[in-house]
């Protein structure tokens, strides 16, 4: 039987999400081609259909969910809070992708590097655009410094069997950052 376009688009959309959960979930090698199309509701054989290879489908599966990731600038406020929860250190699964993913990537296909590094410049430009305040060069060095601290500060809360040490760690580098986005006069302190 033969699929419509708007089918084929919808099973690789399909394909992608799962994948995409599973690969933040589990790591990219944990995760099988066949689990995947399980997951999605889908035969093995019809893979081959969307994609070339496993590493094929890692690449734009990274794609897929750092475009999707990337976001607008907006409150920072609100995306440090949302960011450095323990909400989304609990769900991996369907948390940010670098901090799941990162330390895996520089393993990977240069693709799937290529679509890790323009997944960090789009987050680098959401913090950016959320610091208008700033000169252009501050806010991109704030912007580097910031994505980077909420990025470590989730993988290290991830790590660590210490509950109190995980929300430490959350709760003090969303205050860091908090801190060098909003300093205060010496005589406020």
């Amino acid at each position: 039987m033969r699929v419509s376009r708007d089918q084929m688009a919808e099973n690789r959309r399909r394909i992608l999400e799962v994948a995409s959960r599973l690969f933040r979930d589990k790591g990219f090698d944990a995760v099988s081609v066949a689990e995947v199309m399980k997951a999605a509701g889908l035969t093995h054989g019809g893979f081959y259909g969307h994609f070339s290879s496993k590493d094929d489908l890692i690449a734009q599966t990274l794609a897929h969910v750092l475009a999707a990731d990337a976001g607008e600038g907006g409150d920072l406020r609100t995306y440090l809070d949302d960011y450095l929860s323990p909400r989304h250190r609990d769900n991996c699964a369907g948390g940010c992708p670098t901090a799941s993913l990162a330390a895996a990537v520089r393993l990977q296909t240069p693709a799937a590097r290529s679509a890790m590094t323009e997944g960090l410049r789009s987050q680098i430009d959401r913090v950016g655009k959320a610091l208008p305040e700033l000169a252009a060069a501050d806010r991109r060095r704030v912007a580097i410094g910031s994505f980077a601290a909420m990025v470590g500060a989730v993988i290290l809360a991830r790590a660590v069997d210490d509950p109190a040490l995980s929300d430490e760690v959350l709760e003090q580098t969303r205050s860091w950052i908090d801190a060098g986005i909003n300093p205060q006069p010496a005589s406020a302190r």
